[in-house]
């Protein structure tokens, strides 16, 4: 076993919004993604909180920083994957990425389009930055669990071949799947 495995994992979870970073109204998304987290993770974890204007710079360092300094072996987004001129959550994960995971942006797009037609704008992605995996979320919380909830059962074994820390889930919320022996 890895050092990081046997270690709390630690996850990043990141709001980009300009209104919600200058206190105009309340950040819903990233409780949101805590609260979900929190329901579906067993094993011991630490939550590093982020609110961040839009744009490319200030995601992209923000992400960085998380990656490299705060060594966190998941970061969850929300907000900035819309087509708005500052929705640039995406562009800033491209930036930062060392590989990408194409499938949890289409399956994310997949479910999220049984509950809205405009989901088909939305530009959700999935990276890995050395042994940390980041993923765009939407921006509504009620979205966010119908993504959570359709993608992180390979969260887990992801975060193995990684060699980020590991983590369980309670098969009740989500069950991971990990190959037998894994």
């Amino acid at each position: 076993m890895s050092e990081a495995s046997q270690r709390p994992a630690r996850i990043g979870v990141v709001t980009a919004s300009d209104r919600a970073s200058a206190g105009i109204y309340k950040d819903e998304s990233g409780p949101a993604i805590e609260a979900w987290l929190t329901r579906a993770l067993t094993s011991p974890f630490t939550i590093i909180r982020r609110i961040i204007p839009d744009g490319l710079e200030s995601v992209r360092d923000t992400l960085i920083e998380l990656a490299d300094r705060d060594h966190c072996d998941l970061i969850l987004t929300t907000g900035g994957t819309g087509p708005s001129p500052r929705d640039l959550t995406p562009e800033a994960t491209e930036a930062v990425a060392h590989r990408h995971l194409p499938g949890f942006g289409e399956l994310m797009r997949q479910v999220s389009l049984r509950q809205v037609p405009t989901a088909i704008l939305s530009r959700q992605m999935a990276v890995t930055r050395g042994a940390c995996m980041i993923i765009n979320l939407p921006g509504k919380p009620g979205s966010i669990a119908v993504c959570l909830d359709a993608i992180f059962a390979a969260v887990p074994y992801g975060l193995d071949l990684m060699g980020a820390a590991r983590i369980e889930t309670d098969p009740a919320v989500i069950e991971s799947f990990r190959p037998k022996g894994a």
